[in-house]
């Protein structure tokens, strides 16, 4: 039987969906997390919302931050 790949984070999608609506490039939101004190590349941001990388807790506080969003509204709202 095959074996279904579990995603490192339930983030990524609306990280992503917040940069996009904020009209930014992944680039764009590594700098101004860089700028927050956040060591992140684009490279990395783009494995956090393809969820193949897990998101630190102080990651995710400095993310929700950066996209002027509460923590919380980073959740899916199924």
């Amino acid at each position: 039987m095959a074996q279904t790949k579990i995603p490192a984070n339930v983030v990524g999608p609306q990280i992503r969906r917040l940069r996009n609506k904020l009209g930014l490039t992944q680039e764009q939101l590594a700098g101004r997390c860089q700028i927050k004190g956040l060591d992140i590349s684009r490279a990395t941001l783009s494995q956090i919302e393809a969820r193949l990388r897990c998101v630190r807790d102080k990651e995710l506080f400095l993310l929700a931050s950066v996209l002027g969003v509460k923590t919380d509204d980073l959740y899916s709202k199924r």
